[in-house]
């Protein structure tokens, strides 16, 4: 996790970002991709432990980043570099929606089920035991409706991401599989424009 140090819109509906990576941000570069929220972001200016980023107007309705103020919490993480081991599923970084959180149950097993209220076209791509990015967390489904999913975060995820912090009404970026949205594309017959 790291902390939102300043949140500023710019002309042009845009934004800029910039983060406090602490030590996270060692090695980092200008033009570095780095997943905040699960959204990919180019890194556009480094100084120091603190890491910025332009966001254009589309990513700020698209996703939950433009709600983002001062002193916030965020995921982040590094690009995966060709070679690197892959654990849990292909994450790219680009948010297929919104979800927005319509309740949270704690279990006795020390896990949180959160279910989320997602658009029907979202749901359709995702199954009971597949795979989906909340916020860049890469999860288990354990339910899907319709217009809704659910999955449970285990203490460890609740602890070192910002799913711990999220309550019910609160929007969280989603994206789904992206095996799903080429076997939804070939059976719907779509052309690539």
């Amino acid at each position: 996790m790291a902390q939102v140090v300043s949140f500023e819109r710019r002309p042009g509906r845009t934004a800029r970002i910039s983060l406090d990576l602490g030590t996270y941000a060692r090695g980092i570069r200008l033009g570095d991709s780095v997943a905040v929220n699960g959204t990919c972001l180019t890194v556009t200016a480094v100084r120091k432990r603190v890491v910025s980023f332009d966001v254009i107007e589309e990513t700020l309705r698209l996703t939950n980043l433009g709600k983002l103020a001062k002193d916030n919490g965020v995921n982040v993480e590094r690009g995966l570099a060709l070679g690197d081991r892959i654990d849990g599923h292909l994450v790219t970084g680009h948010i297929d929606g919104t979800g927005k959180i319509t309740r949270t149950k704690h279990l006795k097993d020390g896990s949180v089920k959160v279910t989320a209220k997602v658009r029907p076209t979202l749901a359709s791509m995702m199954v009971k035991k597949g795979s989906v990015a909340v916020d860049g967390v890469s999860l288990t489904i354990v339910e899907v409706t319709t217009d809704s999913f659910s999955v449970c975060l285990i203490p460890r995820t609740l602890s070192i991401t910002t799913l711990g912090r999220r309550q019910t009404g609160n929007f969280v970026n989603i994206e789904v599989d992206l095996i799903a949205k080429y076997v939804k594309r070939f059976l719907q017959g779509e052309r690539a424009s």
